[in-house]
């Protein structure tokens, strides 16, 4: 991570966007997870993001390539899953599932 920015006046922070978000889509914020914030996060150069979906139960996976979505899979239910950026690591959805 590279050396926070500011100074006595400005709180630190930091401006390399990170390599991933993941968004928890509920019907109330579909609209703008897909939408404008899909946007931004293409605007700052986010890497991947993941769309995860409690009431359908799935894991869209998207990478930014030349400035456009690619979405990558769809994970459903229960699955195992490597997905980027996280991909050396398996995944159990259904714990995620899980209340």
């Amino acid at each position: 991570m590279p050396d926070a920015l500011g100074d006595e006046d400005t709180p630190a922070h930091h401006d390399a966007p990170p390599d991933w978000a993941c968004e928890v889509i509920s019907p109330r914020t579909e609209r703008v997870d897909r939408g404008k914030k899909m946007r931004i996060y293409r605007r700052e150069g986010v890497g991947h993001v993941w769309l995860l979906s409690p009431l359908l139960r799935t894991l869209e996976v998207y990478r930014l390539e030349g400035g456009r979505w690619v979405l990558l899979e769809t994970y459903e239910e229960d699955a195992k899953v490597r997905a980027e950026p996280f991909d050396a690591v398996e995944l159990d959805l259904a714990a995620i599932w899980t209340r």
